[in-house]
């Protein structure tokens, strides 16, 4: 079975292809998003479905795995806390002049 169904790769290609998301992803990064990989995505997802291609579910899994890599590849902004700070409780200075 897919990672996902193929349903799924179909939405995000449309969505991808989209004329909002293409504004947005030009005006964030400059240049138009690639789309393709969605299309090879759900093609392989619908064959692995239809015939149990080894081919397509290799390609989708490594697919898969690649976006996943880039996902964690940024770090987060903000570091994590552990606790709340020690004066968490204590009312804030916004009456006091600087």
């Amino acid at each position: 079975q897919p990672p996902r169904s193929c349903e799924d790769y179909w939405w995000e290609w449309k969505h991808c292809r989209g004329l909002r998301h293409a504004f947005h992803h030009y005006y964030a990064h400059g240049e138009l998003p690639a789309c393709g990989r969605w299309r090879e995505d759900y093609e392989a997802c619908c064959a692995w479905e239809r015939g149990r291609a080894a081919a397509a579910q290799e390609a989708l899994c490594k697919s898969e795995r690649a976006r996943v890599m880039e996902k964690q590849k940024h770090a987060p902004v903000w570091t994590l806390r552990k606790s709340p700070p020690p004066d968490w409780y204590l009312p804030l200075d916004q009456d006091k002049p600087n």
